[in-house]
């Protein structure tokens, strides 16, 4: 039907891997259209009103059967995939009607009795429940933040109020996570419209923050926004009651179709590629009993889901906004959309806190600078605030905690902090052991009860030191949590650590310049190194991303003869209508084999045939704005870290690392990861994403066995499940 980033990436990984397993692939041109008429030119979408009938899908039904296919992989929302489950449900009954027609034999029928269906849920909207992110809602949330980073620029040199309208007619999360990644004044979803007399108090809450310095204000809108009583809210409405009560400068800018434009993330690349293969090993797996599913996303796993059992729950959201139980939509969409529903409420406006607490609480950046930094710190200080809480702010690291660089800080002092690359804190890497007597003065002068040290290795490793000091030093007998912030994403107890998906695109992006530098070139191969220390997590998933035909990590380890069989499968692809390569390096993958030794290689191999190139994308990768993943992260651990703190007062051995495990947001002792950690190498002795590799190698044509690929589960969709939380 719709469009949406991630699409063919999805298409390509479905046709690669069906080719893998030794199917016949075909691809399907312009929807349900071309089931039903003959298709078009190229693969594309669109709507079809033929499909709609049973006559249409009798057409559907001889064409599939003309050509042999009785396998279907559906790219597309929920209206898509319930017509591909009704098409299903009547393949039997359509095959009959053609063997009576005299358009099909029966020995033809019985050839083709069963249909299988496997979905993909494609959607920038993010509204289709049972599966943590559809393909296409990151990257659109990569266009809205470009938009408001622009935005904000030319609003504060002008002092204006922009009211952004997003899309999102009946689902409230492009405008919900963009409204937390941006640090929104006010934001409307029509899941939670706003209380009567909405206006006066938004005007109030705008005019509050003007006072108090602020030279912008914005508004994020979706375009199904409603009040109470069911009636629209419009952009141009906002604005018009912005200017007439409080005279400010206001613009409108409708977002509209730029949302579904642009390439695509680096989530939606690896998320589609994912979502692609496990779709073609569903569908070799079908049993005729098997229900028509999708295939989904369980935190960082895939997983199978009945499709029906996630439409029934889409309808009941739906229904239950259109009754007016607001609440209950809002739990309906999943404990990740209700988390980020009440941290926004939280920390867009400030709030008194009921009572003064006795408690201080320090924060300090440790180790080199990563996205997502900053929006931890800042709601971190907020949520502080809130609980009345005292919050220090401590620059340059441990360093600067042994020097009593360390300033209370209010709520003010953090806004604008979000988009911020970076750390606005400052960073260094030395370590408390060089410093351990000045650090314990300071904590002692300061009254300092609580230490929030958000970093990379360097943070873990340091608070470490600190807790092993303890029976020397009474005064670090105190709460100390340590929040994961690293481009190598090489931090044990967590999957993903704040910063890695800012650098993951930014050494994408680079890649597909480098790539496509070659597009007038024949027969190129890119060398390309990328940083991450001895973890190989960056060039991993920057590979799936860009299609790199070898990524070479210190965890996998390679030889001499997986280097030749390399520059063979390049030498052979050369041979064919792709005539450019892509082979990427983790900066400390191999002692000896360097970059410029594989280049060396490459081109020595390759001579004749091809030409190589060397690119060190170097610290591009740890700059530039956080992308919304890293922003909004970064947001809710800050906030999950400063809630869990207060109440582990009387467990100062329990110094935990909050990171997302899975599907949820866990806390694990420092001292217990140690077990656990390659100290000399700097990395967790186990580390989930190595799963991927498989998956790099197979869409890159290599011959892998199947026997190491795990296949995801079927689980059901549920109210208690939807409870569970997972998600950003």
């Amino acid at each position: 039907r719709l469009t949406f980033p991630g699409m063919n990436a999805a298409v390509r990984a479905v046709t690669r891997m069906g080719i893998y397993v030794g199917a016949k692939v075909f691809l399907i041109y312009e929807g349900y259209e071309g089931i039903t008429g003959g298709g078009g030119t190229v693969i594309g979408s669109a709507r079809c009103k033929a499909f709609t009938t049973r006559a249409g899908r009798l057409r559907a039904a001889r064409n599939l059967v003309e050509h042999g296919i009785t396998n279907l992989c559906v790219i597309g929302g929920d209206g898509s995939l319930t017509g591909a489950d009704i098409f299903r449900s009547e393949w039997g009954e359509l095959l009959e009607e053609l063997v009576q027609d005299g358009q099909i034999s029966e020995e033809v029928a019985q050839e083709n009795s069963r249909l299988n269906i496997v979905g993909l849920v494609g959607s920038i909207d993010n509204d289709f429940c049972g599966t943590d992110m559809t393909i296409g809602t990151d990257s659109a949330l990569h266009r809205i933040m470009e938009v408001i980073d622009a935005i904000t620029t030319t609003a504060q040199s002008h002092q204006r109020t922009f009211v952004l309208e997003v899309m999102g007619r009946h689902c409230g999360y492009l405008a919900l996570v963009s409204g937390l990644a941006s640090g929104a004044d006010w934001l409307f979803i029509p899941e939670s419209p706003p209380e009567d007399g909405w206006e006066d108090l938004m005007c109030e809450r705008l005019g509050e923050t003007r006072s108090r310095g602020s030279r912008l204000n914005i508004i994020i809108i979706a375009e199904g926004a409603i009040d109470r009583s069911g009636k629209p809210i419009s952009s141009n409405y906002v604005k018009d009651l912005v200017v007439q009560r409080l005279g400010f400068d206001t613009r409108v800018t409708v977002l509209g179709h730029v949302q579904r434009g642009g390439t695509p993330s680096a989530f939606d690349r690896v998320l589609s590629s994912k979502m692609g293969m496990e779709a073609v090993m569903a569908l070799l797996e079908a049993t005729p009993d098997t229900p028509a599913c999708v295939v989904s996303l369980s935190g960082n796993q895939s997983v199978r889901l009945p499709l029906m059992e996630c439409v029934q729950v889409t309808k009941d959201v739906q229904k239950a906004m259109d009754e007016k139980r607001f609440e209950e939509a809002i739990q309906l969409r999943g404990r990740s959309f209700e988390n980020n529903w009440n941290i926004y409420k939280l920390l867009a406006h400030q709030k008194p806190a009921q009572e003064k607490s006795p408690f201080s609480l320090a924060i300090l950046n440790v180790g080199a600078p990563a996205a997502g930094m900053n929006a931890a710190v800042r709601s971190a200080v907020r949520i502080s605030i809130c609980q009345g809480h005292t919050i220090y702010a401590v620059s340059d690291g441990f360093e600067g905690l042994a020097k009593g660089q360390i300033r209370e800080v209010g709520w003010h002092d953090v806004a604008g902090w979000l988009g911020r690359g970076g750390s606005m804190l400052g960073t260094k890497r030395t370590l408390p052991k060089t410093c351990m007597e000045k650090i314990v003065e300071n904590v002692r002068k300061f009254n300092i009860q609580g230490l929030l040290v958000i970093g990379g290795f360097e943070a873990y490793e340091g608070v470490l030191q600190l807790v092993e000091a303890r029976g020397q030093y009474e005064e670090l007998c105190i709460i100390m949590c340590v929040i994961p912030a690293t481009i190598s994403n090489n931090v044990p107890g967590t999957d993903f650590s704040l910063g890695s998906d800012t650098a993951v695109n930014a050494a994408m992006e680079s890649c597909d310049r480098i790539k496509q530098s070659a597009s007038g070139t024949k027969r190129r191969v890119f060398i390309v190194e990328t940083m991450g220390g001895y973890c190989g997590y960056l060039s991993t998933v920057t590979g799936i991303a860009v299609g790199a035909d070898a990524a070479y990590v210190y965890e996998d380890p390679f030889t001499i003869h997986d280097l030749k069989a390399n520059v063979e499968h390049l030498t052979d692809k050369m041979k064919t209508d792709i005539q450019r390569g892509l082979v990427l390096r983790n900066e400390k993958c191999h002692e000896h084999y360097t970059t410029e030794f594989l280049y060396n290689l490459y081109s020595s191999e390759g001579k004749g045939i091809f030409d190589c190139r060397i690119n060190v994308l170097g610290h591009l990768q740890q700059g530039g704005a956080p992308t919304p993943f890293d922003r909004n992260y970064g947001t809710k651990l800050g906030v999950k870290a400063v809630l869990w703190i207060p109440w582990k007062v009387a467990m100062v051995s329990c110094v935990p690392l909050p990171g997302r495990v899975k599907k949820v947001v866990a806390f694990s002792p420092v001292t217990e990861l140690k077990k656990v950690t390659d100290f000399e190498h700097r990395l967790p002795q186990e580390q989930w994403w190595l799963n991927l590799r498989l998956m790099l190698k197979m869409l890159a044509n290599y011959q892998i066995s199947l026997t190491e690929y795990i296949s995801g589960k079927m689980e059901h969709v549920t109210r208690r499940t939807l409870s569970i939380e997972k998600g950003f």
